[in-house]
């Protein structure tokens, strides 16, 4: 319990940093009643895949980690700082190569992302959220360009809301954070045993054509 209380306190300042209650929706309504996508993604990892939704309201976010994993950026990258009964990050390139364990946590690309803030979205379990510096350095809260993190325990995570984004929620494989969170770690919050990201994939809708083909195959079967 200490070491959580010391890291709790420590992420309001640090670079890096069951319920879902989600609706599962796949679109959002602007103020011109426009429809905007929320797409979904798989976080497929070495422990298992977490899928999660972006919200439409975070669009500088939702926007930079499509580009993200549209190019590949987040495969091989591991999840290096891991706190059981608070949240599991990852997303910094440094953690490619082992060599640069000692910087692991200050990597990304060249840029940041300004902050989203939207009070509806929270620190609940499962939200996606991204990583940043502390205020000190970074007064306007701007994001990582690439780091995240996911909650894991939403109880312990409250403090945060309206201080780091909040742009996307898991919609399924919350079991999955909970693995990745109790795996052992050393001094620095690092899993021992690497825990990868795979790739992280657009999950594509099935079209209706073609769930009415399935439909009509199954029929044809019996």
């Amino acid at each position: 319990m200490k070491k959580i209380s010391y890291f709790l306190t420590l992420a309001l300042t640090a670079i890096c940093l069951n319920a879902c209650t989600c609706s599962h929706k796949t679109t959002e309504q602007n103020n011109d009643n426009e429809t905007i996508m929320e797409p979904m993604y798989d976080i497929n990892t070495t422990m298992g895949t977490i899928r999660v939704q972006l919200y439409a309201k975070t669009p500088k976010h939702k926007q930079n980690f499509e580009k993200l994993a549209a190019e590949g950026f987040y495969n091989d990258i591991l999840f290096h700082r891991v706190i059981n009964g608070f949240m599991i990050q990852s997303g910094d390139p440094l953690t490619k190569d082992p060599a640069n364990a000692p910087m692991f946590g200050t990597g990304g690309p060249s840029y940041t992302v300004p902050a989203e803030f939207v009070p509806e979205y929270r620190h609940l379990k499962g939200a996606l959220a991204a990583a940043r510096k502390g205020d000190f350095v970074n007064p306007t809260k701007a994001s990582s360009g690439s780091q995240f993190y996911l909650v894991q325990d939403e109880r312990n995570c409250a403090q945060l809301d309206g201080q780091y984004t909040v742009f996307g929620q898991t919609v399924e494989g919350l079991d999955i954070i909970d693995k990745i969170a109790a795996v052992e770690t050393n001094e620095r919050d690092c899993p021992l045993e690497p825990v990868r990201i795979i790739s992280i994939v657009k999950v594509v809708p099935e079209t209706k054509a073609a769930a009415d083909s399935t439909a009509v195959a199954d029929t044809t079967k019996q």
